[in-house]
């Protein structure tokens, strides 16, 4: 009997321990470090300079969207019409004002450098993440 209830006792500790072993994988996944709320200031010379918020979320199926916002001009939520990430590469559109962005993101994930295109002359943007 006593053996019995130590094959017992061996059986539930591996049974246990398998289960342990489980449970980060069904945890769920660390969110993209794209996700969140980044800010960067356009300077094209000769005009004043343009602050730039790009606020970046992920449905639970994991496709992105995103708004754009300018404080400056006291406008916000212009749509973002295509957006892409690849760790670490950035792309995104909005058919508000032609604009596209291409940039990449540092190995902290906390900033995206990349040019923004308006019109003809990209310029450079670099994109910090905000809390």
């Amino acid at each position: 009997m006593k053996k019995l209830l130590s094959l017992f006792g061996l059986g539930l500790y591996f049974v246990l321990i398998l289960g342990l072993a489980s449970v980060p994988t069904m945890m769920a996944a660390d969110p993209s470090p794209i996700i969140g709320n980044w800010e960067g200031t356009l300077d094209p010379g000769a005009q004043p300079k343009k602050r730039i918020v790009v606020h970046i979320a992920a449905a639970q199926d994991g496709s992105l969207s995103g708004t754009i916002d300018y404080p400056d001009e006291s406008a916000s939520g212009a749509m973002i019409t295509a957006i892409n990430y690849k760790e670490p590469a950035l792309h995104f559109e909005s058919n508000s004002g032609q604009i596209s962005y291409d940039g990449t993101m540092n190995k902290e994930n906390s900033e995206i450098v990349g040019a923004w295109k308006q019109g003809a002359s990209p310029l450079r943007l670099t994109l910090k993440k905000t809390p």
